[in-house]
């Protein structure tokens, strides 16, 4: 069983009550409910890690080299400013799904430049929750050689 890590950047500890009609009203306990239970069906072990803090998603990040065969990352607005979680990235090769709940390229200008895109082997975003599921679809079909890259 492939363990995978489902990493929660900034003020996604709010979800359920931060600008629902942005993020939904799904809570971010249920998504990793959901996360570990859809986990099962393919075959992942997932466990779910947030925090609002940039140096402990890296750390969790470096963490993941030696324990996860790979990472669901939604990285919040550090999505748009992080170059410290590209680099984190980059250096653990380890497949990373970028995920955002909202269509980040539908919303302000500055959410539609990703600094972690160029090192993640793929982008879900605009699905609500979901998107995690399919991110985990994804990074299960990848890591049994089914997706193309």
């Amino acid at each position: 069983m492939s363990k995978i890590l489902v990493l929660n950047g900034p003020n996604l500890n709010l979800l359920g009550t931060r600008q629902p009609e942005v993020y939904g009203h799904t809570t971010l306990q249920t998504i990793e409910e959901a996360c570990v239970a859809h986990g099962r069906t393919r075959g992942l072990e997932v466990a779910c890690v947030q925090s609002n803090h940039e140096g402990a998603l890296i750390d969790a990040i470096h963490a993941a080299r030696d324990e996860q065969a790979g990472i669901v990352l939604n990285a919040g607005a550090y999505t748009h400013t992080s170059i410290a979680l590209h680099d984190a990235i980059a250096s653990v090769d380890l497949p990373v799904i970028e995920v955002h709940l909202s269509n980040i390229h539908a919303r302000e200008p500055f959410r539609h430049h990703s600094c972690i895109a160029a090192v993640v082997i793929g982008q879900i975003c605009g699905f609500g929750a979901h998107s995690y599921i399919l991110a985990l679809d994804a990074l299960a079909a990848h890591l049994d050689g089914e997706a193309g890259a």
